[in-house]
């Protein structure tokens, strides 16, 4: 058969392209990885990054020799094991280059900081340095492999990766291999392979402390229950520009102040009084999480929404942006969901995880950025093609030469609309027509009824 040579030549050249719009050569210098001979380090990355995207397997492509222009083993091998190498500093310069230059122009969103984990399986492994023992909580069952801790950013269109962290276990006993003893204890992956022995909770801090939260325009940090505890909750307000909006579980060991009492969730959702009928959102209430270093009490809002999948049944998301309305803390919590989507695709499209077979934890980290990387490209790629707003000042242009017709006047003309059919079906008088409409215009979301009033 005929290799499609013109499909491989626009792939390459898109590659290309989306190195030098995001700088990969230069984060690469900045992030002190390199190679001192032999092929540079932006042309291992490259070729790394473009074997899924042609559907080559790294292993077959370097043993098979057919590639003539494909470096050695060797030298692959020696860039994604070096320990001095600081890749998350690499992607967090990437990601930030992306989002200041091509997606925060394209929006006047606020974006909000997404952090999840999930399963980096490595089940057919023994010697994998700190491989261990780990629960999933998404089924109760346990794995062999790592839980992959991902810090990311969304304006709620796009989502790119910012920082991750490879969890081992904390227990000695739930460890099949432990730290390569030969590593410099002053380099940065020895940091990271330390890093991983920490808790979750622990190395979410970590992730934050490696980004600029106001430079990226997030105010808002998003996480689900696993992680929502009130202390977890404080510290993150207190010590970061963020607020949190996150789902919370119904515990028994986690206790609100509410009116100057103690309250679990189930006795905050008995207390509260219900709206009526078939409402999504069922009440709201204030509560207390403790207080800050100054004693002053940190406040935040529990909304209480039904579970669609179980009619009977009810969720509990909590913000502590109070101006916030319940509507708006459901909207946001909503943009969590694109963390779930970029998993699903690193890990059944993008190969994280099953690429290639090595033991070192750098290798590890190296493989897992590269990965991430080639998400950014397709997310970029995606958003380029989709909003048409990525053609720059043209897109401006015809804005102004033909102007649209604005949301607010669009909605009073709606209105006005409904108040003359009523007058002429129904043969109702202004005075019967006007309260009805003041009672609509009430009713209307905040989002909607906010543009209508300024």
């Amino acid at each position: 058969m005929i290799p499609n040579s013109d499909q491989g030549n626009q792939q390459q050249s898109r590659v290309t392209h989306f190195f030098k719009q995001a700088k990969i050569g230069t984060f690469l210098h900045q992030s002190n990885i390199h190679k001192e001979k032999g092929f540079s380090a932006l042309v291992l990355v490259q070729f790394i990054f473009s074997l899924v995207l042609q559907g080559k397997n790294l292993y077959r492509t370097l043993e098979s020799g057919r590639l003539p222009d494909a470096p050695e083993k060797d030298a692959v091998y020696d860039l994604m094991k070096r320990a001095t190498y600081n890749w998350r500093k690499f992607l967090v310069l990437v990601s930030a280059h992306l989002i200041e230059t091509y997606l925060q122009p394209l929006t006047d969103r606020d974006g909000v900081l997404i952090v999840d984990d999930s399963s980096y399986d490595r089940n057919r492994s023994k010697a994998v340095e700190l491989l261990s023992r780990v629960k999933d909580h998404s089924t109760g069952a346990y794995f062999k492999g790592f839980r992959m801790l991902t810090l990311g950013w969304s304006d709620g269109a796009t989502f790119l990766p910012l920082a991750f962290s490879l969890l081992s276990s904390r227990k000695a006993k739930n460890r099949f291999q432990e730290v390569n003893p030969t590593i410099d204890k002053r380099t940065v992956g020895y940091r990271r392979r330390q890093e991983a022995l920490q808790k979750g909770t622990e190395t979410l801090f970590t992730l934050l402390d490696d980004i600029n939260p106001v430079k990226l325009g997030a105010k808002t940090l998003l996480f689900d229950s696993w992680f929502a505890y009130p202390s977890i909750i404080k510290r993150v307000v207190t010590q970061y520009p963020l607020d949190v909006v996150c789902m919370i579980k119904r515990s028994p060991k986690i206790h609100y102040t509410y009116e100057g009492e103690s309250y679990t969730l189930n006795q905050l959702y008995q207390n509260v009084r219900k709206k009526r009928g078939r409402a999504k959102i069922l009440a709201s209430i204030l509560v207390g999480l403790g207080s800050d270093e100054n004693g002053q009490e940190i406040q935040a809002r529990i909304i209480f929404v039904r579970d669609r999948n179980r009619s009977k049944q009810w969720l509990a998301i909590l913000t502590t942006n109070l101006d916030h309305t319940e509507e708006d803390a459901v909207r946001i919590y909503g943009k969590r969901w694109a963390i779930e989507c970029f998993f699903k695709v690193t890990k059944s499209h993008l190969r994280l995880a099953k690429e290639f077979q090595c033991r070192s934890y750098d290798a590890l980290t190296a493989h897992t950025s590269i990965v991430f990387l080639r998400y950014m490209m397709l997310a970029v790629s995606s958003r380029e093609e989709e909003d048409p707003r990525t053609i720059g000042q043209l897109f401006f242009m015809c804005c102004d030469e033909v102007e649209d017709l604005r949301f607010s006047e669009a909605i009073l003309m709606i209105l006005e609309v409904l108040g003359s059919m009523l007058a002429e079906e129904h043969l109702l008088t202004d005075e019967q027509i006007q309260p009805f409409l003041d009672r609509l215009f009430d009713n209307l979301p905040d989002f909607l009824r906010k543009p209508l009033l300024s």
